[in-house]
């Protein structure tokens, strides 16, 4: 089996972390024993790439018991666990490729691995598997990272064709990705069916809101040991990841102020008893900056320069982007890391702490979601593997939403693993509901 982690021995270590993570997955665990049985993926090739921690290898324990061939390869150069990817290889037997720390060349190079399956379907955190698909199919070959450009260069012109057409659909983690690919749709280049995992309500609603809310917290506090309590917390970008990051915030003491683009956005922050004000405002007396709204410099050079000394700016957005670090390595007189993954930016007056490289800060200096908050984003993703695996043949190429039925499905199996019930409507509930005339 072919596979690229740090080390195979640390795979008993990994396996105690994904057992542990399972405990607290019993909807991911539900559809695993379903899929055991039915094995309703049998036949399919899919590639992952996705952020490679303790839950995510319960997926892939999920697609594999479902009859499917699995590889994965990591959505992010630090996310990964390492002794959970040696796990992976080692216990359930899923080609692996992803090192914690790797450089461009390696991150491509595993993205390479992964495409290699020959995929029948895809599974991203980013869009960077489809996005890949279709440079190669668009012979946009500029656009490729040099290791994916020189393996393309020995596919042979068949080969080329087929990696793409082979494709059945993709499911998408994040928002971000979902943004890609809903750009691809408006351009009319994609080419196959999507399917916007992280639009389930079961997803975003939970995965980004607590999941994100909490996680953010973590990687910052375990990352520096700050007080959040009495800070001035900056959070940019009020969607679902942002409101996650304020509420968290605020229930730790902090004064949360809120930038935003979307005037919407920005009125429901001041509705639910945030200060807004714009970036260059909050700029001037923010303690802890975070960036969570998926577009690029969002922190810039005049922000920089308006900071105080010892301001702490950190991103849980998708990619590196939303902080302009090459702005920061301009500024700066000097440069040390401190405390595992905070960057000292010393500039002329003051000194600026950039946490994990400006990547997402809750996995390259945290763990990442809660498992039972990632227990319904992979029962999202597996349940949808399922279905474009079933229906992606007589799929658009376009971006779908979550079947409904999915969401619902995720959601009753959730409630019933502690131990809720809902009521169901009378049929006297449901002529009513259904009916146009006016009652007395």
């Amino acid at each position: 089996m072919d596979y690229d982690v740090k080390d195979l021995k640390l795979a008993d270590a990994g396996l105690e972390r994904i057992d542990w993570a399972d405990r607290r997955m019993p909807v991911l665990r539900k559809i695993r024993e379903r899929f055991t049985k039915e094995k309703p993926l049998k036949g399919m090739r899919i590639a992952c790439c996705l952020h490679v921690t303790s839950e995510t290898a319960n997926l892939m324990r999920t697609l594999k018991e479902g009859g499917a061939t699995v590889a994965v390869c990591a959505s992010n150069p630090l996310s990964t666990q390492d002794d959970v990817a040696a796990g992976i290889v080692k216990h359930v037997k899923v080609q692996t490729f992803s090192i914690k720390g790797e450089n461009a060349d390696q991150y491509y190079t595993h993205i390479q691995q992964a495409l290699a399956l020959m995929p029948h379907v895809t599974m991203d955190d980013g869009a960077d598997l489809v996005g890949a698909l279709h440079m190669i199919a668009f012979e946009r070959y500029e656009s490729l990272h040099k290791s994916v450009k020189n393996w393309v260069k020995t596919l042979g012109q068949k080969k080329r064709q087929e990696l793409i057409d082979n494709v059945v659909g993709t499911t998408e983690e994040t928002t971000t990705g979902v943004i890609r690919l809903k750009s691809m749709e408006a351009e009319g280049v994609l080419r196959f069916p999507a399917i916007a995992v992280n639009d389930a309500l079961t997803k975003h609603m939970f995965d980004n809101r607590y999941g994100t809310g909490q996680s953010t917290i973590d990687g910052i506090i375990r990352a520096t040991n700050m007080l959040i309590a009495g800070s001035n917390f900056v959070v940019s970008g009020y969607g679902w990841c942002g409101k996650g990051v304020t509420k968290r915030a605020a229930g730790l003491g902090a004064h949360v102020i809120v930038t935003e683009v979307d005037p919407l956005k920005a009125l429901e922050a001041h509705m639910d008893g945030y200060q807004v004000m714009d970036m260059a405002s909050a700029a001037k007396i923010g303690d802890i900056f975070v960036t969570v709204t998926g577009d690029i410099h969002v922190l810039r050079k005049e922000h920089f320069e308006k900071m105080k000394d010892g301001a702490v700016v950190a991103n849980s957005g998708h990619f590196n982007v939303e902080i302009d670090i090459d702005a920061l390595e301009a500024m700066k007189t000097g440069k040390k890391r401190i405390r595992g993954l905070i960057d000292e930016y010393r500039l002329p007056n003051k000194n600026i702490y950039l946490l994990g490289e400006g990547r997402l800060v809750n996995l390259a200096c945290a763990e990442g979601h809660p498992s039972e908050v990632m227990d319904m984003s992979f029962a999202n993703q597996a349940l949808c593997a399922e279905y474009v695996w079933k229906k992606g043949k007589s799929l658009e190429n376009r971006v779908y939403s979550v079947p409904q039925e999915i969401d619902k499905q995720v959601a009753l199996l959730k409630l019933q693993t502690v131990g809720i019930k809902v009521d169901n409507l009378t049929g006297e509930q449901k002529k009513y509901l259904a009916s146009w005339e006016m009652g007395t």
